[in-house]
This record gives structure tokens, C-alpha cells and sequence, in this order.
């Protein structure tokens, strides 16, 4: 049956009246306006609220997502995104499935979508199963890219933040429409997402909009200083030939702006000079991400949490085995990293190195120990995973369990059977179990990696333990504790585990 004629089912919100959709028991509505579109006047600025409109609205079709780059048909990784939203003007909206709009009290889970900062989509995710296990589920778009991280120090800075904060102002006003309740709302994420998740528990803008929080391969660190990206906005201005002001740049077309970012991004990539660029975007490779602008963001996220940032907030973190084999092996570049290779990337994550691009024997003898028969490909992925995902997370879990709330870890570790096991527990292969949708195959995020048996039993145990922490604050397990780092492990079969990789202090101590 096609959207067209499924049975429809009409809200009334606040500005308007809604149509959606319903099927299999859930209603969906789809393309939701959380803001205005951001062009025109409005191009580069703040999200503006949504104006009132009469009649009804429908919702039953994906809206556009924001400008971004798309990858091409012929790349490698193409397979392994998926991605049914076009770009549009109109593109600060939201979608929601819920068991029951005539409902109330329902908890509320909203999923923020990853893509370095650069690309994402509410659209590629699927919250059908979440509604049907009693959870209203939203998933946002929000600005990427330079449309939303470009920064002038002219006092609007962090646009795709606001975007979130925006959206997530909407679900406390609105949800209660769709049976949801706006004091029971979770907000989690993968990748950027998830770092997006980890920046807004130290947003005081943020505060009390959502109760629990999700992080999953991403986590409270991954922020530039104002300096890096006043660095950053100058050069993409002199790469347009432009002034470095707010007006001059929202005078580009959008996708010569995407062009040009992405063109900053790979002469950064080519050339990866600290003194040109800072050595926070080198160690990231990200020139578009939250920046400490004082303001919206007063300090770096983890060390807003230390200090007691996300207290009231149950928090649940984790990562993947191997999140960072998805780049070693999908780019193709496996077979050409080398141990002279190795020592370059490896030495941008802050390592104390005799030689500017060198590292310190005692780091690589410890992943060696931990990862006997490892190649350098398969060390740079390790080394890449812990400073990207896994370290990170595990601050996170330190810093927020001395709060009244509770922390809980995770770590994915079911292996992809693809490629002949190289891509491992890779990045954002946890998504489909998460939302439990093994079952549309390559529709879906990774959907290409999930071989053709994925266990469905980890998809139960994974995603009841989310919709358990949305609905309780508890997932199932003990929480994690500096004392006891318990941490469940989701495997062809799930335990509780005890961090093993105990060199994770020696090496990353200082660094993370």
C-alpha cells in the first residue's frame, strides 16, 4: 500500500492543523515545520518560529533536508548511505511516529542525525518500531556545513545548535498533540549526533528540555575554540572572494557555499598544517563543528559536565568495537597505510612526541600489545576509534557519574559479516538494531553491511533497552560507576562487561 492511500489521521497544533498517516497501527507525520525556512532574510541567522497557518497541512511525505554535499553514485561508500531526502529551502522540519496521537503521557525519544556536520537527514531514519513499543519518536533535521557552523564573532554563532534547541522547544510545546509528554523526552544520537547530544547537556539554553540522554560513538569533546573558527569562516570568505561578513556570505547560492566548503575541507585534508588551520581541526579533520563561542557554548562541553553541566539528566554512552574501521576500510585506503604512514595521523591526537609528527613508542607498544597481529591499518583504527568514540564516552561516563543522576555504558560489538569480517562493529552499524529495522536491508543507514542473517535477538535486546531507558531511566543493567566501569556489551549474546583495555589510561591520559 502507498502513502497516497493509507488512512490518514489530522492534529491540531499550536500554529496549525496536520495530516498524517498511519500504518501498521502507528501515525506518522512526516515534513513537520519546527521553523521557518532559513532563506532570505532569514539566510544564516537564528531559527525564526513557525507563523500560524489555516487549513490543514500535510504530512505525509519526508521535507527537504538542508544544504549539503551529496556523495556520487560512483564512490565506494555510496552503498552504504542512505539518504531518500532532497536539499530544499524549507528544510527546518521534523517527523514524528507515534502509537497513539489521542494518547497521553507517552515518553518521547528525538533523534538527532550524524554526518561529521556536514550531511544528515532526518529522513534516513525509521521510528515506526519505536512508536510501536509505546515511545513517540521524532527525528530532526537541523544546518550543516558552513549554513550552519560558520563563525563571524558578530554574535550569531552555532545556527545548527540553535536549530536543535529550536526543534526541541517545538516537542516540548507541541508533542503533548501527538500523546507524547514534554517532560519525558529523550534526546540521543550517533557521530555528530551524538556529539551534538554531549554539547547541548552543556548548553544552558538546553536545560530542561529533555530528561535523558543518549550518545552513541560520540560524546562531549569534539568543539573548536573561536579563534579556530574565526579562522575558519575568513578563509572560506577569501576562498569566495568575499567579505568575512554574515550579509556577504548570504548572498552565495547554497550550493556554491557547499562547494566551497567542501573545497576548504580538502585542502585541509591535502595539507594539514597546524599553524594554517589550529591543531583542533587537525586533530578532527572537521572545520564545521559547535564552537565555544562564550555564549551559547560558555566553555567545552566535558568540562561543563565535570563541573556539574547535565546534572538531572540520566545519561546512556557507548561506542562500537571497531567504529572507526568503517573509514579504513571504505575509503579503500587499508592497503596503503603503512607503519611510516601510521605515525602521521596518529601523532595529530596530542600524543607528547619527541618529533612534531612522531609518536611515542611507549603509545604504539601498548595498542600493539592490546591488538597482537594487528597491521597499521588495522592499529590506525584502533588508535582512531578510542580517540574519536571510546575514550571520549568513557569521559563522558566519568564526568557525569558524580551527578544525582544515573550514568550507564554501552559498547556495540556484533561484527559485520561483510568484506570478510574487515569492517568489524564498525560505525554506526548499532543504528539498524537500535531502531529495529533489520529488516529493510540496505534502506537504512549501514543497511548494506548488515549481511544476510543479522541477528534479530540483538535488535530485541538493543532496542528495549532504549525504548527502557526513554520510558525509566534504566536500560537494564548496573550503572557505571569510576569504582566498577560496568559497561554492556551488545554481542551475538549481551553481558556486562568490565572495560578490559586498561592501557586506555597510560596512553590517553592528558590527551582526553
Amino acid at each position: 500500500m502507498t502513502t497516497a492511500t493509507l488512512p490518514t489521521t489530522v492534529v491540531t497544533t499550536s500554529r496549525g492543523r496536520v495530516r498524517g498517516s498511519v500504518e501498521g497501527g502507528v501515525h506518522s507525520f512526516k515534513g513537520i515545520r519546527y521553523a521557518e525556512p532559513p532563506f532570505g532574510v532569514a539566510r544564516l541567522r537564528p531559527p525564526l518560529p513557525v507563523e500560524p497557518w489555516s487549513g490543514v497541512r500535510d504530512a505525509v511525505a519526508f521535507g527537504a533536508e538542508p544544504p549539503q554535499p551529496r556523495m556520487p553514485a560512483d564512490d565506494p561508500s555510496a552503498r552504504l548511505v542512505w539518504d531518500p531526502a532532497v536539499v530544499g529551502e524549507d528544510c527546518l522540519n521534523l517527523n514524528i511516529w507515534t502509537p497513539d496521537p489521542t494518547g497521553t503521557g507517552l515518553p518521547v525519544m528525538v533523534w538527532i542525525p550524524g554526518g561529521m556536520f556536514e550531511v544528515g537527514s532526518g529522513a534516513t531514519y525509521d521510528g515506526s518500531r519505536f512508536a510501536r513499543d509505546g515511545i513517540v519518536c521524532v527525528t530532526i533535521n537541523y544546518r550543516v556545513g558552513a549554513e550552519g557552523f560558520l563563525y563571524l564573532a558578530d554574535g550569531d554563532a552555532n545556527l545548527g545548535l540553535l536549530d536543535q534547541i529550536a526543534a526541541l522547544e517545538w516537542v516540548r510545546d507541541e508533542i503533548a498533540a501527538f500523546g507524547g509528554d514534554p517532560d519525558n523526552v529523550t534526546i540521543f544520537g550517533e557521530s555528530a549526533g551524538a556529539m551534538s547530544v554531549g554539547t547541548l547537556l552543556a548548553v544552558p539554553r538546553a536545560e530542561g528540555l529533555f530528561r535523558r540522554a543518549i550518545a552513541q560513538s560520540g560524546a562531549a569533546h569534539r568543539v573548536v575554540p573561536a579563534e579556530t573558527a574565526l579562522r575558519i569562516g575568513r578563509s572560506l570568505a577569501g576562498r569566495l572572494g568575499i567579505d568575512a561578513t554574515r550579509d556577504a556570505f548570504a548572498t552565495i547560492p547554497p550550493d556554491r557555499l557547499v562547494a566551497a566548503a567542501a573545497e576548504l575541507k580538502a585542502d585541509v585534508l591535502a595539507d594539514p598544517d597546524p599553524e594554517r588551520w589550529s591543531t583542533e581541526v587537525i586533530a578532527s579533520m572537521l572545520p564545521w563543528q559547535p564552537v565555544v563561542d562564550g555564549y551559547l557554548l560558555p566553555e567545552r562541553p566535558i568540562d561543563r559536565i565535570a563541573q556539574g553541566a547535565g546534572d538531572g539528566v540520566d545519561v546512556l554512552v557507548g561506542s562500537n568495537l571497531d567504529d572507526w574501521g568503517l573509514f579504513v576500510i571504505a575509503n579503500g585506503s587499508m592497503d596503503r597505510i603503512t607503519d611510516e604512514v601510521l605515525s602521521g595521523p596518529v601523532s595529530r591526537y596530542g600524543f607528547e612526541t619527541a618529533a612534531a609528527y612522531g609518536v611515542t613508542a611507549e603509545a604504539l607498544v601498548a595498542y600493539r600489545d592490546a591488538y597482537p597481529g594487528a597491521g597499521p591499518a588495522q592499529l590506525l583504527a584502533a588508535v582512531e576509534t578510542d580517540w574519536w568514540c571510546r575514550v571520549p564516552a568513557l569521559r563522558l561516563a566519568e564526568a557525569h557519574a558524580p551527578t544525582r543522576s544515573a550514568t550507564y555504558m554501552y559498547e556495540f560489538a556484533w561484527r559485520s559479516p561483510e568484506a570478510g569480517g574487515l569492517f568489524g562493529a564498525c560505525h554506526a552499524l548499532e543504528i539498524g538494531f537500535v531502531f529495529d529495522t533489520l529488516d529493510l536491508g540496505p534502506d537504512q543507514m549501514l543497511g548494506g553491511l548488515l549481511g544476510s542473517d543479522p541477528p534479530q535477538a540483538l535488535a530485541d535486546a538493543m532496542h528495549g533497552a532504549w525504548v527502557a531507558f526513554a520510558a525509566t531511566g534504566d536500560p537494564g543493567w548496573p550503572r557505571y560507576e569510576p569504582v566498577r566501569r560496568a559497561t554492556m556489551r551488545f554481542d551475538t549474546v549481551s553481558r556486562i562487561v568490565d572495560d578490559p583495555r586498561s592501557f586506555e589510561r597510560g596512553v590517553w591520559e592528558g590527551v582526553l
